[in-house]
C-alpha cells in the first residue's frame, strides 16, 4: 500500500485547510487511516482516525470541534478537513493505514502499518 499526502501550504490564523491522503495498491475501504503531525522539535503525535468500516473516528482533544476526518470511496482518498487553524498545528502531517478491523478508539495506543511521506502546513499571523 502506498500513501500520498497533498493539500499542505501556508495558511493564516483562523484559516481552513484540507488535507488529502491518497491509497493505491489497496482500496480506501479496506484500510483504517488515521492522520499524524510532527512540529518541529516534537515527537509525533496522532491527530485523528476513521476506522476501516468508516463506522467511527477518533480526535485528539485540541482539534476536537475543528478538525474533521471523513472517506471517499470513489476518490479512494481520504480527507482531514481543518478549520479554525492555529499556530500550533503548524507540523508535518502524515497519513498512515492500517488494514485490521478495529475501532478508531484503538490506533492512538495501537500501530499502523503503512506511511506517507508528509505534506507541510504551516500556520502563521
Amino acid at each position: 500500500v502506498q500513501l500520498i499526502e497533498s493539500g499542505g501550504q501556508s495558511v493564516s490564523v483562523g484559516g481552513s485547510l484540507t488535507l488529502s491522503c491518497a491509497a493505491s495498491g489497496d482500496s480506501i475501504t479496506e484500510l483504517a487511516v488515521g492522520w499524524y503531525r510532527q512540529a518541529p522539535g516534537k515527537e509525533r503525535e496522532i491527530v485523528a482516525v476513521i476506522s476501516r468500516s468508516a463506522k467511527s473516528t477518533w480526535y485528539r482533544d485540541s482539534v476536537k470541534g475543528r478538525f474533521t476526518v471523513s472517506r471517499d470511496s470513489a476518490q479512494n482518498t481520504v480527507s482531514l478537513q481543518m478549520n479554525s487553524l492555529k499556530p500550533e498545528d503548524t507540523a508535518v502531517y502524515y497519513c498512515a493505514a492500517d488494514e485490521r478491523y478495529y475501532s478508531a478508539d484503538y490506533y492512538p495506543d495501537g500501530a499502523m502499518y503503512y506511511w506517507g511521506k508528509g505534506t507541510l502546513v504551516t500556520v502563521s499571523s
